[in-house]
Parts: C-alpha cells; sequence; structure tokens
C-alpha cells in the first residue's frame, strides 16, 4: 500500500500563491508518476499536473487551465511532489487530491491507484 497525506492548502486571494506538498509513504515504487487532481463542489475530478516517478529527470504534463502559473517538482529523497500555484484564480477554488499511478492513462482519474484525502484550496476575491 501507499499512503498519500496533502499538505499546503489555505484561504488566499486572487494572485496570491500557495505551494501543496504530497509526501508518499509505505510501499515504494521505481517507477510511475504522481498526479494532482482537483474537483470543485458538485464538479467531477480534474486533472491538474502530474510528473513521472524515478530515475532520471521527472517529465511533468500540465492541464492547459494552469501551464504557465502551476510547476509540479518532486523530491525524491523525501519521497515527496510539489504542486507550487501562482496567479491563483477564482476558478482555481477546489479541493486538491494527490494521486499515484503505476501505469495506465497519464491525465484519467481512474489510472491512478493510490489517493490522498486532499487539501482544500480557496481563492478570494
Amino acid at each position: 500500500q501507499v499512503q498519500l497525506v496533502e499538505s499546503g492548502g489555505g484561504l488566499v486571494q486572487a494572485g496570491d500563491s500557495l505551494r501543496l506538498s504530497c509526501a508518499a509513504s509505505g510501499r515504494t515504487f521505481s517507477s510511475g508518476a504522481m498526479g494532482w487532481f482537483r474537483q470543485a463542489p458538485g464538479k467531477e475530478r480534474k486533472f491538474v499536473a502530474t510528473i513521472t516517478w524515478g530515475g532520471g529527470v521527472g517529465r511533468t504534463y500540465y492541464d492547459d487551465s494552469v501551464k504557465g502559473r502551476f510547476t509540479i517538482s518532486r523530491d525524491n529523497a523525501k519521497n515527496t511532489v510539489y504542486l507550487q500555484m501562482n496567479s491563483l484564480k477564482l476558478e482555481d477554488t477546489a479541493l486538491y487530491y494527490c494521486a499515484f499511478r503505476t501505469g495506465g492513462s497519464t491525465y484519467a482519474p481512474n489510472a491512478y491507484g493510490y489517493w490522498g484525502q486532499g487539501t482544500q484550496v480557496t481563492v478570494s476575491s
């Protein structure tokens, strides 16, 4: 089993920044990918960003809505993934989830077998 614990959410104003963290523990994998998804009230869970896991430079992928504003990164030594969110907008308000997959689609939530509990990000005007 893989345990994922998110942190770093909060209430900020539009234009502010936040950095989310996701610490992984338990079973380790030599490859796969760690991603961030978000879910606003009454809406489906949506892909935000992902980074490949394992050796070498992690390849990153972003949803168009966050490109240029969000940056995903990883610290292999700490088994932690980060999501730096800049220039936050009202529409970024959501519950943000960290998730891990060993294979399958980069963008589909059902490809990710391990999920954290989520951390709330609220952006106010």
